[in-house]
């Protein structure tokens, strides 16, 4: 069961990785659009974090890392209702990032192989959640 810890624990910090480094990169492209924009119509460029995307991009910084804080805090619970409770936070912030993913490619953020990417590794990881929240949800009946 050790092992199974440690493998949920990497896949839960790589995808924060990915999450944290997706949010820095949409940011980035977003500004330097917005002062390519500006430029040619000759005004002052609109601040990133007044942009929609940085509002989006916020939301799915804090669910995505959210998953492995929750998922370190199961895996250290004092109880087993503590337990239970922070593997299903962790699922629900795991289908959080689900949504704001689609967001953000239904909207034109993400291409199609980035959307691929990051929300295949998503789904790795609510797929992993869901199991372990059913094994835990059947040990209360």
């Amino acid at each position: 069961m050790a092992e199974f810890t440690e493998i949920v624990h990497e896949k839960c910090m790589a995808f924060a990785d990915r999450i944290v480094k997706l949010n820095d990169y949409l940011l980035q492209m977003e500004s330097k659009k917005e002062e390519l924009r500006a430029k040619k119509e000759k005004r002052k460029a609109i601040p990133i974090y007044l942009h929609s995307v940085a509002n989006i991009c916020n939301q799915l910084l804090r669910a995505g890392t959210s998953i492995g804080a929750n998922n370190a805090e199961a895996i250290n619970a004092i109880s087993k209702a503590d337990y239970k409770s922070k593997s299903f936070i962790a699922l629900k912030e795991a289908r959080e990032s689900l949504y704001w993913i689609e967001l953000l490619h239904r909207n034109k953020y993400l291409d199609e192989k980035q959307y691929d990417s990051i929300h295949g590794d998503c789904e790795e990881l609510v797929r992993i959640l869901v199991s372990r929240c059913k094994k835990l949800d059947g040990e209360d009946k």
